[in-house]
């Protein structure tokens, strides 16, 4: 459970006295993540040989260090193309749901973050591609060329698995009537897969109150991020560049550049330019002329049809 009120960045009473007595004297005063808390103990001073004049700043949680380790910046989307798929996003104005989770941001205190977790990712991913493209990476995306932005209509739902966001199991494919049907071609199948996940990711980030920007980078990592033609349809449906990362240990570099910033913080030194000499991430792809316009009534037709999902849970055949 979360016991802070995350808009006024304080205990909720109400929360701590569910949970025990004398909690308020236990925990302390919530403060901003960059906060330098005091110095180090004589202990590890003494044991550990630090030096007396190191200084603790607050901690964070190792999603929210992992932020700081991509070093997304306002508006930005991290996603971590894995077994799951993970999704951090910058927010100025969040509207918590159910699904997804709002936290405070740790590098400015006056923004927010959120994550939304996918669990049909990469393994989800391999199924298709074993089935509708002879087990080979490069027959799948030569599958996904073929094919034209926007699948003519046809859309999927992808779930082995039971799916966190949405709730939901099965394979359910519609055709551009909206009607279920029980296969699609090999190729449709793909770009039906490929584009419903990512169709999915933007629908939830937008439920939860994220915009894409003008300035929006998406930061790809994780095993499918190798693979450029996935990486297009992830900008055509967000409308956004693509640029990939390598994020091996972020939730640690997020810790230490937290820490570098945290002794700069109280001159209103942002995270930023503390880590503006780090690697820059590679930019993989660009939206295509004309993205947008393509899938904004698709996005409407795709969260229409999930409610649909949800509730009429029957599913097309697994198998063609």
């Amino acid at each position: 459970m979360n016991l802070l009120q995350i808009w006024e960045k304080v205990w909720s009473a109400s929360c701590l006295d569910a949970c025990a007595p004398g909690l308020v004297e236990k925990l302390g005063n919530p403060v901003p993540s960059h906060s330098v808390l005091g110095s180090i103990s004589p202990y590890y001073v003494q044991r550990y040989e630090f030096s007396p004049d190191c200084k603790i700043v607050a901690f964070t949680g190792d999603n929210p260090a992992s932020l700081a380790g991509m070093r997304l910046q306002e508006g930005d989307i991290a996603i971590s193309l894995g077994t799951s798929d993970t999704l951090f996003l910058w927010i100025q104005e969040p509207t918590p749901a159910l699904e997804g989770h709002i936290l405070c941001n740790p590098v400015d205190s006056q923004t927010y973050m959120a994550l939304l977790c996918f669990k049909n990712g990469s393994l989800m991913r391999e199924r298709i591609r074993n089935e509708c493209a002879s087990g080979s990476w490069d027959e799948f995306s030569k599958a996904l060329s073929s094919t034209v932005a926007g699948n003519n209509g046809n859309l999927g739902f992808y779930f082995d698995v039971m799916e966190i966001t949405p709730e939901a199991v099965g394979i359910h494919r519609f055709n551009s009537d909206n009607q279920k049907v029980l296969n699609f071609p090999k190729e449709v199948e793909i770009r039906a897969l490929i584009e419903g996940q990512f169709m999915a990711k933007r629908i939830h980030a937008e439920k939860l109150g994220y915009k894409v920007m003008p300035k929006t980078r998406i930061l790809a990592t994780g095993g499918a991020s190798h693979n450029k033609k996935i990486l297009q349809v992830l900008s055509d449906v967000f409308n956004a560049p693509v640029y990939t990362i390598d994020t091996a240990n972020s939730a640690c570099l997020g810790s230490a550049y937290r820490a570098i910033h945290g002794l700069v913080a109280e001159t209103n030194v942002p995270l930023a330019d503390v880590v503006k000499l780090a690697p820059e991430p590679r930019l993989a792809v660009t939206p295509t002329a004309g993205a947008e316009e393509l899938y904004r009534p698709l996005l409407k037709r795709y969260a229409e049809l999930e409610q649909k999902v949800i509730y009429n849970p029957t599913s097309s055949c697994h198998t063609k």
